[in-house]
């Protein structure tokens, strides 16, 4: 992961995970999960983006 892949990833999750993997169920659950709460969309950005 880039450094600014990973401060994207704590500021604005879905954007980090659409920009690596683009518009498709990764970059939904992250929106989603970064909706329910901030933390979530944090894990699963680093999680995915981590792949």
């Amino acid at each position: 992961m880039s450094l600014l892949s990973i401060i994207l990833s704590i500021l604005l999750p879905p954007l980090a995970v659409f920009l690596k993997h683009g518009l498709g169920s990764e970059f939904l659950i992250s929106l989603l999960l970064t909706l329910v709460g901030w933390l979530p969309g944090v894990i699963y950005a680093f999680y995915v983006n981590s792949k």
